[in-house]
């Protein structure tokens, strides 16, 4: 069996020293374009494979980033979770993906096993309940970049603070100036709740918007599930001057309403019409097709891992980390479909 070849050997066949090898794979230091191609014909003469592990006990490093996310049955967090992981891997870093189930506490225990196996950074969508533990000392040095939640990690000393969020205000402004535009002024705003980041940024834009249009806003925040939606449904609509329009605040409100109205025996959009914030890859094959806020899913995963790798890249290469939190906010585009009384 042929040993492997080592780097002195590479070094030897290129006339180099093994430090200049290292500088050629590494790339920290610059060498001439004639050396370097000199060591990477040796390279590719002795198929001389680099030891991961040993340089990454050198340099403290292990090419790996976590992703958090909160569950994956909402496909908008697995898109989010697969778009990092495809940037991460182009790169050459390994991903550790795993759930926080909504709960801070879980976030954290997951967080330090992660932190313990040596991840470079991490990737996470904030759980939506408790308080954030991810700013306590042993993440630190540990780069974090939040997904459409941010964070306030001020308090943290060394690491780097960045998040992308989408424009909720501008897709709910959007959602609810198109179901008015087609007439509509008893125009109902459903959701999950209103102390979670992008739902409360979505449903301040909805009472902004109906106020300027002098129209008088009518929320819900107990859409949880199919039940309670339609328990909601049932009374609104129940209503002497029911209401025309509904503006579901995410795509989970989205299907428990489509459910609720379908129990109802609620035609759409003659009898109600319905505008939701997030889009699915079943929505344009409902029965009408169902208009929609679009957020960019893959983009925001991406953006979020191209910001982590810069700032571990920065720190490989001996720069200084980006100064404060660096907060990207994405654009939405309103997808019109047949659910809002559209007929193209």
């Amino acid at each position: 069996m042929k040993a492997r070849a080592r780097m002195r050997d590479v070094a030897e066949l290129a006339g180099v020293g093994t430090m200049t090898v290292s500088r050629v794979i590494s790339g920290s230091v610059p060498v001439s374009e004639e050396t370097r191609a000199r060591v990477l014909a040796a390279i590719a003469n002795l198929d001389y494979r680099p030891n991961e592990v040993a340089r990454s006990l050198r340099e403290a490093r292990t090419r790996s980033i976590g992703v958090i996310v909160p569950n994956f049955y909402d496909s908008f967090f697995a898109w989010c979770a697969h778009a990092v992981s495809q940037v991460a891997q182009k790169q050459g870093y390994s991903v550790m993906v795993t759930t926080s189930s909504e709960d801070a506490a879980v976030e954290y225990r997951e967080a330090s096993l992660m932190v313990r196996r040596n991840i470079d950074g991490l990737v996470v969508i904030p759980a939506w309940f408790g308080v954030s533990q991810l700013s306590r000392p042993e993440f630190a040095s540990v780069p974090i970049v939040t997904i459409d939640r941010p964070l306030d990690l001020q308090s943290r000393d060394s690491a780097f603070r960045g998040s992308v969020t989408v424009d909720n205000a501008e897709g709910a402004r959007l959602g609810v100036k198109h179901l008015i535009a087609h007439g509509h002024q008893r125009i109902l705003f459903l959701s999950l709740s209103n102390d979670l980041f992008t739902l409360k940024a979505r449903h301040a834009s909805y009472e902004r918007n109906m106020r300027s249009a002098r129209l008088t806003p009518e929320s819900y925040f107990t859409c949880t599930t199919q039940e309670s939606t339609l328990k909601v449904l049932s009374k609104a609509m129940a209503h002497p001057r029911p209401p025309t329009a509904i503006f579901s605040s995410n795509n989970l409100v989205t299907q428990h309403t489509l459910h609720a109205l379908d129990a109802l025996k609620l035609n759409v959009p003659g009898d109600v019409a319905l505008v939701g914030f997030d889009d699915l890859k079943m929505f344009d094959i409902f029965i009408p097709p169902v208009t929609v806020v679009r957020q960019p899913l893959e983009g925001l995963g991406r953006s979020a891992a191209e910001m982590l790798l810069e700032q571990l890249h920065g720190t490989a290469h001996h720069r200084e980390p980006a100064a404060g939190a660096c907060n990207v906010v994405l654009p939405v585009e309103l997808v019109v479909r047949r659910s809002c009384g559209c007929t193209g």
